[in-house]
């Protein structure tokens, strides 16, 4: 998805897919850089993030991650979001929640945060990639959340991983 596009802006357009379709995983591909359309397009949605000056191989990677259900943001951009976060720009997760969490949600939690896929989570712990799914679920619920970039965020205010 661009965000430039002649009828409506992308960011529009993305809300309106994840409206009908929530399962569809959308990815920008995009000139702009900055954060404010960056924040944007995270908050309609967007399961990646790469700027068109990236390499092909950094879309292939952005569209595979984002239809295995994960999240990939362009690492120069990325930094923008562990930044924004440390500071407390955005919306905090539930304070005490963390005390909610179960000793293998806490585990998941950690290795989402670190950027683990499903499968690599489900190899660490031993146990399935649905499990691990079941359990992102779970956090998110638990912890007020809708995203695997909002799990993140919390994970880093938290102290669970450093940024």
């Amino acid at each position: 998805m661009d965000i430039g596009l002649p009828d409506q802006s992308g960011i529009e357009a993305t809300r309106a897919v994840k409206r009908e379709w929530p399962r569809v995983a959308v990815v920008a591909l995009t000139i702009h850089e900055d954060e404010e359309y960056f924040f944007q397009m995270l908050h309609a949605g967007a399961s990646g993030y790469v700027p068109k000056r990236a390499a092909p191989e950094e879309l292939i990677t952005a569209v595979r991650t984002a239809a295995a259900g994960e999240i990939y943001l362009y690492p120069s951009l990325a930094k923008l979001l562990v930044r924004d976060y440390l500071h407390g720009n955005r919306e905090a997760a539930a304070p005490g929640a963390l005390g909610e969490l179960t000793e293998r949600e806490r585990e998941v939690l950690a290795y989402l945060a670190e950027g683990s896929s499903n499968q690599e989570i489900a190899e660490a712990l031993f146990i399935s990639p649905k499990t691990v799914a079941r359990h992102r679920e779970n956090l998110m619920r638990k912890l007020n959340l809708h995203s695997r970039a909002d799990l993140v965020k919390y994970a880093i205010r938290k102290g669970i991983i450093q940024a």
